[in-house]
């Protein structure tokens, strides 16, 4: 309960973007998929504001 406490705290169960974004990298299975990906993230795709439509 107190390693819960101090994580809420101390914001690491928040995933910062740049992590999302090397998960996202590291899935790929191609070297073709993972240009594809490198080119999403390129063009904003897990930084895209909430106010995009």
């Amino acid at each position: 309960m107190l390693n819960l406490f101090k994580s809420l705290i101390s914001g690491n169960f928040i995933p910062r973007i740049a992590d999302l974004e090397l998960a996202y990298l590291n899935g790929s299975v191609s070297l073709v998929d993972l240009e594809r990906r490198q080119r999403e993230i390129d063009q904003g795709l897990f930084r895209r504001s909430s106010f995009d439509f």
